[in-house]
């Protein structure tokens, strides 16, 4: 298993939170998903590699964005 963290930029609410939550859940592998609305941190758990561009995918049709 392994864990990768990200910044979520344009997260404004819980709603956001739970938007991104739910997308980044549906990507096959992903066991865990935590999401702080003050830092914008994005914390995934995985069963086998995180893969960060199925992770901004799933931020992106959110509606938010990863930090470059």
């Amino acid at each position: 298993m392994s864990t990768a963290t990200f910044t979520v930029t344009g997260m404004t609410c819980g709603h956001c939170v739970s938007s991104v939550e739910e997308e980044v859940s549906e990507i096959v592998g992903v066991r865990e998903v935590k999401v702080e609305l003050a830092t914008g941190r994005l914390t995934v758990s995985a069963e086998g590699d995180v893969d960060a561009a199925a992770v901004e995918a799933a931020v992106t049709a959110a509606g938010c964005a990863l930090a470059r």
